[in-house]
């Protein structure tokens, strides 16, 4: 795979800017891009996110990004969602008073439950649920960084690829088909969180070209 057909998508996400520094740190050129052409021509694609639902929504859709990355991944090529950016694949979220979703997986993002401190900020360890090519080399309980307010709630439990103990049980990482999705931030979590972006090229550049 060509790195300048590894896009990163760019709708202004507070971690935009680390996310491509991470993936330089490891040789690779990403296009950072607002474009919707660009995502459409990609070989490979990761939609970072921090913030609220609603402004991330509606900056997709202001952008035309929203049916961009719901084209892509039905496309069959691979993606990765990093924490918003898994978050939105969703159906719909009770932030800000509940938003309608890409709707690429069934489900919902749930506040974390009353009782613990919100947001879960820092490390915490991720109990893998299935073999997958993203965790390659990943020990499994390894630790990585979450900063989170919401958790995802999957309509198909099966997409679980690893959860986490917070005063219960959230999935922490899906995947189904060509998609895989975080809600800790690899490009803060030290060497784990590095191989998981590494490991995700190297799936991308094993697919069968577009």
């Amino acid at each position: 795979m060509s790195t300048d057909r590894l896009v990163v998508v760019d709708y202004g996400a507070g971690n935009l800017r680390s996310v491509a520094k991470a993936l330089v740190s490891l040789g690779y050129d990403p296009l950072v891009t607002n474009e919707p052409k660009d995502v459409q021509d990609a070989a490979a694609v990761i939609l970072p996110g921090v913030g609220a639902a609603g402004q991330i929504m509606g900056a997709l859709r202001s952008q035309g990004l929203d049916e961009a990355v719901v084209d892509y991944i039905a496309s069959g090529r691979p993606f990765l969602g990093v924490c918003m950016g898994m978050q939105v694949l969703f159906e719909r979220s009770e932030e800000d008073g509940g938003q309608e979703c890409l709707g690429v997986l069934r489900g919902s993002v749930r506040r974390l439950p009353a009782g613990v401190k919100v947001p879960h900020m820092g490390w915490n360890n991720v109990s893998q649920r299935m073999a997958h090519p993203v965790w390659e080399d990943i020990a499994d309980e390894s630790y990585f960084y979450f900063v989170h307010s919401y958790a995802v709630d999957p309509g198909e439990p099966s997409v679980a690829a690893g959860v986490t103990d917070y005063a219960g049980m959230f999935t922490s990482a899906v995947a189904r088909d060509n998609l895989f999705g975080t809600q800790f931030h690899p490009e803060k979590s030290g060497r784990c969180g590095l191989r998981v972006y590494r490991n995700f090229v190297e799936w991308a550049s094993k697919s069968s070209p577009r």
